[in-house]
């Protein structure tokens, strides 16, 4: 199909305007965060890293940064063993009501958060509340994980569907038993779709707001304390500094992530040969 000059043009003028409408409010946070006034103003008179070296000092700022890496590192773990435990039923078995679980595990990435975070302050206060349960970073990693499945989920299902069948089979009819199996055979298959997947759950979790509003208590992850310090004028230049820094923090498991799911298929991700053979045959 050859396109004339006039329709490559347009295509090109709106590709522009769909990344400046996308990317035009982060930059312009990134340029405040080098403003050497504590006020806002536009055009930025003066530059300055001055705001820099404060936002590192900041104590609560840090401790802030701490729970929320630990969240979300907590948040991927979770997600990664059930959604991938989801995912190889759904994918590889045949029993009733498979199509109804799959719905299940998506669902609540399309929930509203503020729903889902009242449904898990609900349960956490009147449920288990009464056996000692309280709110704290368990609790912060049980309501990032809810959506971070999702994610892990769709990855592995849709690399474990493009994975040839009779692999698995050809593997149990070598002798191999179920672990020998998934360790050779069907890991090597998902292991870039399990990588992928924990990346944008790290970065999911280490940004969500709503949900941790309602499953925190009196902690506060990074995006929680950006958005307190909002109301305080004079932290401004602080809070600029920290979102520039979870932009950049955000835009790196993405784009690993984007290059894993897109680049490798089944050849690369198939184990090297024999080795499940070599396997049973070791004493």
């Amino acid at each position: 199909m050859v396109e004339s000059t006039l329709t490559r043009v347009l295509l090109r003028v709106g590709a522009g305007l769909t990344l400046a409408f996308m990317y035009v409010p982060l930059l312009v946070i990134g340029l405040y965060a080098f403003n050497q006034n504590v006020t806002q103003a536009w055009p930025i008179e003066n530059y300055s890293t001055k705001w820099f070296s404060i936002a590192f000092e900041n104590e609560r700022a840090r401790d802030a940064l701490v729970l929320s890496v630990l969240a979300a590192l907590g948040a991927t773990a979770v997600a990664l063993v059930l959604g991938t435990l989801a995912a190889m039923a759904v994918s590889r078995y045949r029993f009733f009501g498979r199509e109804v679980i799959s719905f299940a595990v998506i669902l609540p990435i399309a929930l509203p958060g503020i729903i889902t975070g009242l449904a898990l302050q609900a349960t956490i206060l009147d449920v288990l509340g009464p056996i000692g349960v309280s709110f704290g970073l368990s609790t912060i990693i049980v309501g990032h994980a809810t959506f971070c499945v999702v994610v892990v989920y769709n990855n592995v299902i849709a690399r474990m569907r493009r994975a040839v069948g009779s692999i698995d089979e050809a593997s149990a009819d070598l002798g191999a038993d179920s672990w020998q199996t998934f360790r050779y055979v069907m890991l090597p298959q998902m292991r870039t779709a399990l990588l992928a997947g924990g990346l944008l759950a790290f970065a999911l979790s280490f940004d969500e707001v709503v949900v941790t509003i309602f499953t925190a208590g009196a902690q506060q992850t990074l995006p929680i304390w950006i958005f307190a310090t909002l109301a305080r004028p004079a932290q401004l230049p602080i809070v600029n500094v920290v979102a520039l820094f979870v932009i950049l923090v955000s835009i790196v498991p993405v784009y690993i992530a984007s290059r894993l799911a897109g680049g490798a298929g089944l050849t690369s991700d198939r184990p090297p040969r024999g080795a499940v053979a070599s396997e049973l045959q070791a004493p």
